[in-house]
């Protein structure tokens, strides 16, 4: 009897671990998946990447002071940066003039900076201001603006230990079809900031996991809608992922309505490593009842 239950226990044991296994996955894959990877840590520890974010300035109209002390309307915390060194000026029109104060070094894309009118973000490329080893740029949402502050000696640039990751699994590679709407809809998205930003949908992408059928709803993007942005939740959120969600996008579909969605390249938003950044959020369409284990994970402190 016990030599019994001994085998019968052993094979139990066997067949769970066989459960856990993960499916072997193609090498190329794998390699193409680990670049992304790579990629992905390359720009996010970058001098300029999401982790120097220091600051995030909303402007009110009329004159805004940036500078390194704490009573600047934008604080540049660099000591070697004069106390006031310069001016912002939103003015009524909703443009930003920047001026550099008397003395100060404060440079506009690379030359020094004396009184200009600021690109935003809105405009594509926003105009770069760079006193001492600090820099800043206008952003613009939903035509509320703030100065978005970048050190490339943040404190959590410095003590980032890097991103854990669900193992690669191709059944998180799958294939979708886009239901057209008649027509490419606005649709309003809620942020970190309590605003809504506008993005156009142009369908809605079905696809299958474990034999059944689940929905998102796709952005366009890319300078000629190239590409799908997708914000989504899931089973995972709050658990093992960040609880606003995760990004992933996907190439635009082909003149047969298919496409791929690799969960493989879902990834954590900004406002999982910082409180300076203005994400959007899974709108309710895009909560996906089912766990995707794949992508980026997340066990940091929520923003």
């Amino acid at each position: 009897l016990f030599c019994r239950s001994t085998i019968v226990v052993t094979l139990l044991l066997s067949l769970a671990a066989c459960a856990r296994a993960p499916a072997p996955v193609d090498p190329a894959y794998a390699a193409e998946v680990e670049e992304w990877r790579s990629g992905r840590l390359e720009r996010l520890t970058a001098d300029d990447g999401w982790l120097t974010l220091t600051g995030l300035y909303w402007l009110e109209p009329g004159e805004n002071s940036f500078g390194s002390a704490p009573g600047n309307a934008v604080v540049l915390p660099d000591p070697g940066v004069a106390a006031t060194a310069g001016i912002l000026i939103l003015a009524e029109d909703g443009k930003i003039v920047a001026s550099a104060a008397e003395g100060s070094e404060v440079a506009v894309n690379g030359d020094p900076l004396g009184t200009t009118v600021l690109k935003t973000d809105a405009d594509g490329q926003p105009d770069l201001i760079t006193a001492g080893r600090i820099q800043f740029y206008i952003i613009d949402r939903e035509g509320r603006l703030a100065a978005r502050v970048k050190d490339p000696e943040a404190s959590t640039l410095q003590t980032f230990s890097g991103i854990d990751h669900f193992p690669i699994s191709e059944s998180f590679r799958v294939e979708a079809r886009l239901e057209a709407y008649d027509a490419p809809r606005e649709v309003a998205v809620p942020t970190e900031t309590g605003q809504e930003a506008m993005y156009i949908a142009p369908g809605v992408l079905l696809f299958t996991i474990d034999g059944v059928e689940y929905s998102l709803e796709p952005f366009l993007s890319g300078a000629d809608n190239e590409n799908y942005f997708l914000i989504f939740r899931d089973a995972t959120s709050s658990v093992t992922t960040y609880g606003a969600g995760r990004f992933l996008y996907a190439s635009a579909a082909a003149e047969d309505g298919k496409t791929v969605l690799d969960f493989n390249l879902a990834y954590n938003p900004p406002c999982a490593f910082t409180a300076y950044a203005t994400c959007p959020l899974a709108p309710p369409q895009n909560w996906l009842p089912v766990a995707i284990e794949a992508g980026e994970k997340y066990s940091g402190d929520a923003h």
